[in-house]
Parts: C-alpha cells; structure tokens; sequence
C-alpha cells in the first residue's frame, strides 16, 4: 500500500524561473540514471524479493523514497517553468535578444506537450523507459546495478549543481547529494553480506561447471599491454590472475549450411 503525503520530502523551489536549468533537470528525472530508474529498480526488487525480509525492506524503503525525489524534481522544473514564454513573438524576445539565445536552449516538450510542467523525459525529449531499470531476481547482480545507479545519479547532481547559481536550486541538489551518498553505502554494505553468502561471482553455483583454465586469464587483445599490470594479482575471489600474450583461435572455422534457397540468402 502507498499513501501520499503532499508535503514534500525537502525543500524544491528556485529563487527564480530558469526554463534552461529546468530542461538540465529532466536528466535527473527521466534520464536512464534518473529517479524514476531508481524507483523502479529498486521498487521492483523489492517486490520480486523472496529472501531475508531486511534486503526487501531496504529495497522497498528506498523505492518509496524515490519516489519523493521524482516529486521533488518535478515540483522544482514546474516552479523553473513559470512565466517561461512559448511564442517565439513573446515581447520579451523583442525587446531583450540575450534573453532570447537563452531561452532558445529551452526544452519545446515542456511548452508543447506537458503545459509547462516535467516530463518522463531526458533533455532531449526521448521517454523514459523499462530497459533503464533492473530487477533480476539476484540480489548480489541488483545490488551491485544500485550502486552503480546511486553512483551515477550522484555525478550527475553534481554536475548539475555547478551549473546553477540559484540557492533553492543548489539546496534540493545538496539534499539529494546527501541522500545518494546514503543509498550507495547502503547498497555496499548489502551487496558485501551477501557475496559473504553466496560469493563474488554472480551466479556462485555454476563455478564447478565451467571451464575453469579460462576463468582468470587476462587476455591481450589490444595493442597495450596494461592488462598485463594484473598477471600474480589476486582476484576477489582468492585466485591469481594469469596472463596470456597471444590469445588463440580455439574453435575452429565455422561451416554452416546454406538456407534454404526460398529465402534468396545469395552468398557467393
């Protein structure tokens, strides 16, 4: 069950409209490191999570709370937008043309289509989609895709932050930047239980069934020898790295048999 409260969870308004910097912060909102990715992941990990009930509690408490950010970040691009123009003969074009070549960096969707107001979008007016989010069913692999989420989301907030002057703005940001550092803790430490569990290698059960002469061999297929720097290293799992200067073509040149001759596959 979900409840709205219409408090917002921090403070989410600008000193002054800015239709640039509220495009900026569509990224936040409908990019693929977004907020909206975030509830989704992290909301549809939780659901599907059948395991020690403080990882799907962890889970569903921080996709919840993404979803205050997603309130957050739409309340402050609706308060970025107000008495923003939408016609190109608006006075204010006219009479200022500095104001115009700003405005002109301004999304067309948030006039367009959504009355002044955010969007599911990135800057660039493509939606947002499934394929951000990820929830597969193994809490090591979605663990360690949050840190990665919280991690890029925080770099781009941060990016975002340099890029206004505006104190509301920069106070939401600095909220948001407190929370993201929380998240990607959080996420450490959940994803260090379990590959105390259940291992480092993601699925853990299927190590005896590869073949095992390949499983830690760096193999130079670049013109650098970088990769080199790892050979005697040992691997997070305990076993050494090897190094293998030439790597070899072990399976053979491929023989496959025409299709058939319906389907015009005209190969020489």
């Amino acid at each position: 069950m979900f409840k709205h409260t219409r408090k917002l969870q921090y403070n989410a308004k600008p000193d002054r409209p800015d239709p640039l910097m509220a495009r900026r912060l569509q990224e936040s909102l409908g990019g693929q490191w977004g907020e909206v990715t975030g509830m989704m992941s992290y909301l549809s990990q939780g659901w599907s999570s059948t395991g020690d009930e403080k990882y799907k509690d962890l889970l569903l408490d921080t996709g919840t709370e993404e979803i205050a950010h997603v309130e957050m970040i739409s309340t402050m691009i609706a308060y970025l937008l107000e008495g923003a123009p939408f016609s190109e003969k608006d006075a204010a074009y006219e009479k200022d043309p500095a104001l115009a070549s700003v405005m002109a960096g301004m999304d067309p969707e948030h006039a367009l289509v959504h009355g002044m107001t955010a969007s599911l979008n990135n800057p660039n007016g493509f939606g947002w989609n499934a394929g951000y989010a990820t929830s597969s069913g193994n809490l090591v692999a979605d663990m360690r895709f949050n840190v990665t989420r919280e991690s890029e989301a925080r770099l781009q907030v941060s990016r975002l932050y340099y890029m206004t002057e505006d104190e509301g703005v920069r106070d939401m940001l600095k909220f948001l930047l407190a929370r993201e550092t929380q998240h990607q803790l959080q996420f450490m430490k959940a994803q260090e239980e379990l590959e105390e569990k259940y291992g480092v290698i993601v699925p853990g059960d299927m190590k005896e069934i590869e073949h095992k002469q390949f499983s830690h061999v760096l193999m130079n297929f670049s013109d650098g020898e970088g990769s080199k720097a790892f050979e005697g290293q040992v691997a997070k799992d305990g076993e050494k790295f090897t190094y293998q200067e030439n790597p070899e073509a072990m399976g053979g040149i491929p023989k496959t048999k025409p299709a058939d001759k319906r389907l015009h596959n005209d190969q020489g």
